[in-house]
């Protein structure tokens, strides 16, 4: 017996950008209605705008919330979050981080009844979803706190079978070596191995990235690679975790790209975030990593510049797609079992 497919919801990203044309391509790429049913969240004239943005047809099935449980194949839960003349393209605005927050809680609420496995939202502007009260550092903290979630997590950035992340994140620079500390490298380190087996990965090789040139060079750089990093790299072998480093920063990536690790543990925000985006910046995805349900996005942003015109690459929003059906499955098995 084949496992069930998956249902995933999703929603537009802020309508002023690249997202509805998006997920109109999305829908338009073969295998995409054979791999999950899906759920269109949101305004339909959101969904025909991004429909005509890429001169291409979706079809909108109206279903009931009730019978989401049982549906298959393609269907529209309709929403009015937007009024049409408030769809500003390429700009800023409260009424598109409105519409992009209260889809975004729609799917969620889906998502913790059990209705759908997985969300998968077009790209948002933070600077719209923070007008529109968005009050968290961003989407992944608004995530955890609407659904109550305390525990750790942290945003996972993947490109094809290569998953990051990272110590810290949105901070200064000059506070990094501060929160290189034993804790918080094992919740990171911990974090890449159980979203690798999410994704069907059982036994995940992980590196973890050195924080100082040279790995430290014997400490002539700093202690960090000594005192923190080497002995939580121990530890974790210790209990049969196939973990390796501390590696130099500027060579981790290079076994990386030769397909020699399966995740990258980096120490700070640019550490990973510009390697990776240099080795497939049209195929990035963000997971939100250590939340309770699957969540994905494309990597990249709104792409005001081009929006409306019909040049956004479906790209990378494919890959989401396909990476978050391969959690959303895993996660539906899961539930199935408890």
């Amino acid at each position: 017996m084949t496992d069930p497919k998956p249902r995933i919801a999703l929603i537009p990203g802020d309508p002023s950008g690249i997202g509805p044309e998006l997920i109109a391509k999305l829908l338009n790429e073969e295998g995409v209605k054979d791999a999950a049913d899906i759920v269109l969240i949101g305004d339909g004239h959101v969904w025909r705008q991004g429909a005509a943005q890429a001169g291409l047809d979706i079809d909108l099935v109206q279903i009931d919330e009730d019978a989401i449980p049982t549906q298959q194949g393609l269907a529209w839960l309709p929403m009015e979050t937007i009024a049409p003349e408030d769809v500003k393209i390429a700009e800023v605005t409260v009424a598109g981080g409105t519409c992009s927050l209260r889809c975004l809680d729609k799917a969620l609420d889906l998502a913790m009844a059990g209705k759908v496995d997985g969300i998968l939202f077009g790209p948002f502007n933070k600077a719209a979803l923070t007008s529109a009260g968005l009050n968290a550092e961003d989407e992944h903290r608004y995530i955890a706190r609407y659904i109550g979630f305390t525990g750790y997590h942290s945003e996972i950035n993947v490109l094809g079978d290569l998953m990051t992340t990272r110590v810290t994140s949105h901070i200064g620079l000059k506070e990094v070596a501060g929160k290189i500390t034993t804790q918080a490298v094992e919740q990171a380190i911990g974090l890449a191995e159980d979203t690798c087996r999410r994704a069907g990965n059982a036994r995940p090789h992980i590196a973890v990235a050195a924080l100082n040139p040279h790995a430290g060079d014997n400490g002539k750089f700093g202690r960090e690679e000594i005192d923190v990093l080497k002995p939580v790299i121990d530890a974790a072998q210790a209990q049969q975790k196939n973990v390796t480093g501390p590696w130099p920063s500027d060579t981790v990536f290079l076994k990386a790209q030769r397909g020699e690790v399966d995740a990258v543990v980096t120490m700070y925000h640019d550490q990973g975030q510009i390697a990776i985006k240099l080795m497939g910046f049209d195929r990035g995805v963000t997971v939100a990593g250590g939340l309770p349900i699957p969540v994905a996005t494309p990597a990249h942003g709104t792409a005001f510049d081009i929006a409306g015109q019909n040049k956004a690459n479906v790209g990378a929003t494919l890959q989401a797609f396909n990476l978050l059906v391969r959690m959303a499955r895993n996660h539906r098995a899961s539930r199935a079992a408890a």
